[in-house]
């Protein structure tokens, strides 16, 4: 069987958001889709270790927050490789409460929808929550959705462990290039280095201001505790690609 074949499948890419009395959380979700128009239902697949899925399971009500094409990995890295369990994702997040009370982001968002669950099935490793819609608003009407082919060709994001797309982490030897010896070049530039599980890539010539790296840091002089800027696992997650 060739899994590629699923790649064929055409997905947007979105945030799904739910609350448990007053805690809120979200994550990136790319199997949202609509039921019926009349009267209008539409379902999302939340994997079972995520946390929105608890609050969806409790709260019965989730939004759904369509994202604009023209987004970046740090913007995606919050909602798509950490976990509410460990951060508040909401606490710099600009967002509205809906008529459930559901939380509704709207950072990057053209549009949302917010439903109250009806039905839910379990998948196995997923439960496919099926919402009445409650409230529906645009937000941009002239910008393009974000879709996943754009978000994999263009953005070069990966999937989240828990989505439904994901897919085995690429060998670390896989990307690994050794210098040219025959590079006549009177300086060589240090390696860049990315990350297997988010994308990121560690550019020396920029290094990482946010977390008082300067430019010029080599990968290798990074500090043993230093932790990818987006989805925050460690060096250890990075493979050389030049």
């Amino acid at each position: 069987m060739d899994i590629n074949a699923f790649f064929k499948v055409t997905y947007g890419l979105y945030i799904v958001s739910s609350m448990d009395g007053d805690q809120y959380n979200g994550h990136i979700n790319n199997t949202v889709f609509q039921i019926s128009a009349e009267p209008a239902k539409f379902a999302v697949a939340s994997h079972k270790d995520n946390l929105t899925t608890s609050f969806i399971q409790k709260s019965k009500t989730f939004s759904v927050s369509i994202l604009q094409e023209d987004i970046s990995m740090e913007f995606v890295g919050p909602w798509g490789f950490k976990s509410g369990k460990d951060i508040d994702k909401f606490t710099e997040c600009d967002y509205k409460t809906g008529k459930t009370g559901c939380p509704i982001v709207l950072d990057k968002a053209i549009a949302w929808i917010e439903c109250r669950v009806s039905e839910s099935i379990d998948t196995g490793s997923h439960i496919l929550f099926i919402g009445d819609v409650v409230d529906a608003e645009i937000l941009q009407a002239d910008l393009p959705p974000l879709s996943y082919a754009y978000y994999r060709s263009v953005v070069k994001g990966l999937s989240p462990e828990n989505a439904p797309t994901y897919v085995a982490k690429v060998d670390k030897t896989e990307e690994k290039k050794e210098p040219d010896p025959e590079d006549s070049s009177d300086t060589v530039k240090a390696s860049q280095y990315k990350c297997i599980v988010c994308g990121y890539m560690y550019d020396p010539e920029e290094g990482d201001p946010g977390k008082g790296i300067a430019p010029g840091t080599t990968f290798e002089d990074l500090p043993e505790d230093w932790t990818c800027p987006v989805c925050g696992v460690g060096k250890n997650e990075f493979v050389k690609v030049r």
